[in-house]
């Protein structure tokens, strides 16, 4: 706790706090049964819990690490354990696995007896290689994209990465914010410091102001000590506000002051402290339209609007589709020790004409539950999520003829046996056209209407450039 104590170091007794909060790596203090004595700032950011909720809790309950499960060093009890380092990973309290290297050492006492552990936590996130792509020439970091939007993208985050600007994120569920959130986070100088996240729609307003801000002991009812707030934790780092459209009005001004002074007063405070933090906030609502409906602050839009990245649906993104299943083939078959080499032809045509509505998120999912069922050295049609193997088929969106049967401003001349000089391919290809506007961009149906095989109907389509 804050209240923890440190004597014979110097002249006077000092809080722990004063002299761990201050250091970049996680620090946590055992007792010599495994249980919480105090932990410091750095560890309650990259674990998400506040020292005085877990005091007296088990380590195992707080790291959740697979070493924890495994083969914990501390098992062979305080007088076998020797100093230990180890690459492990951990859970969160949003439940993110991160991979971490711990080290874990005994605190002996005066006797040589131990009389607890004390253990550090280092964030591998910024450091570790992703060997799936670290080869890949379509990628920045755990983005993954060949499409104009993404290029245009990762030729922006480098130089972003490096300003303390804020950034609105913007764009469906599921399309990857938080994870490009966190990829400007580790490309910028502030990648050593905290990344601390803040869903502002997951807790009540009272609540959230507290978890954002902080509070003094005695601020109100239950406040049994100080709290520092994500703002604090994410000192000389960065704070990731997802879902700012449900930040409530009376937070939003609160936020808006800070982003104007750079501090934060705690509720029960009027002392404040110098927050060093960058803000990147992301949202799937539609920031501008609830600004013209009240809901929404238009000096805080202002604010946070200084560089808006917009993340492209899934299905707007061609041929990224394909990257980013080849991506998670690898991951899933690499985590889950099956050789699985891919899809077959029929489970890749129905994966390529799904829509995915949930986006990267829903077809990570689907490739990760084809892999678990899977016992082939290819994903089958059976093997895919039976909403989607059941599902009908939809166009491709990025499909350049699709495009054409979603707009009404393509005139099709009507074909004429009188008009001498018109060309068969000309009247061919406004055939085609015709068709497939008739069929809403279907090509099974498009060739049914005009009496062709689909393989006549794709050579066709790319043989007049239909597809381009």
């Amino acid at each position: 706790m804050h209240s923890t104590q440190i004597s014979g170091l110097f002249n006077t007794p000092i809080a722990m706090a004063n002299l761990t909060d201050n250091l970049p790596i996680s620090i946590a203090i055992l007792d010599k049964n495994r249980r919480v004595i105090t932990i410091n700032s750095a560890f309650e950011a990259l674990s998400g819990f506040y020292r005085e909720d877990i005091r007296d809790i088990p380590c195992f309950h707080v790291t959740r690490s697979r070493l924890c499960m495994q083969n914990c060093p501390m098992e062979k009890g305080p007088t076998h354990i020797e100093p230990v380092s180890i690459e492990t990973d951990i859970i969160n309290k949003n439940r993110e696995l991160i991979p971490v290297q711990l080290n874990l050492a005994p605190v002996r006492n005066h006797q040589d007896n131990c009389v607890g552990y004390i253990e550090t936590i280092k964030d591998l996130r910024s450091v570790q290689e992703n060997t799936s792509l670290i080869h890949h020439a379509y990628a920045f970091d755990h983005l993954i994209g060949k499409s104009n939007e993404m290029i245009k993208l990762f030729q922006h985050l480098p130089m972003l990465a490096q300003s303390d600007s804020a950034i609105l994120i913007t764009g469906e569920t599921g399309t990857g914010k938080d994870i490009l959130a966190e990829t400007i986070h580790q490309a910028s100088n502030r990648s050593k410091a905290p990344f601390v996240k803040v869903n502002c729609g997951a807790l009540p307003e009272t609540l959230l102001e507290s978890e954002l801000f902080g509070h003094q002991k005695g601020a109100f009812t239950g406040a049994l000590d100080n709290k520092p707030g994500r703002f604090r934790l994410a000192h000389n780092g960065t704070l990731f506000l997802t879902e700012i459209g449900d930040l409530p009005l009376s937070l939003q001004v609160k936020l808006l002051t800070f982003l104007d002074d750079q501090v934060v007063y705690p509720l029960g405070s009027t002392k404040g402290f110098q927050a060093n933090v960058r803000v990147i906030a992301a949202t799937h609502r539609n920031l501008d339209q609830m600004v013209k409906e009240k809901k929404f602050r238009q000096d805080l839009m202002f604010r946070l609007n200084v560089v808006r990245l917009h993340l492209p649906p899934l299905k707007n993104r061609g041929e990224d589709v394909r990257l980013i299943m080849d991506h998670f083939i690898h991951e899933f078959s690499s985590r889950f020790n099956k050789q699985i080499n891919g899809f077959s032809k029929e489970a890749l045509n129905k994966l390529l004409r799904y829509s995915f509505p949930g986006n990267v998120r829903e077809l990570r999912n689907c490739v990760e539950y084809a892999i678990n069922i899977c016992q082939k050295n290819e994903i089958q049609l059976e093997h895919l999520p039976a909403y989607i193997a059941e599902s009908e088929s939809e166009p491709e969106n990025n499909d350049p003829v699709n495009q054409i049967a979603e707009t009404s401003t393509w005139i099709i001349p009507q074909t004429s046996p009188s008009n001498d000089n018109q060309k068969w391919a000309d009247m061919e290809k406004n055939m085609i056209l015709s068709a497939l506007i008739e069929a809403k961009g279907r090509r099974k149906k498009a060739a049914a209407l005009l009496g062709w095989g689909r393989s006549t109907l794709w050579r066709k389509i790319k043989q007049y450039g239909l597809d381009s």
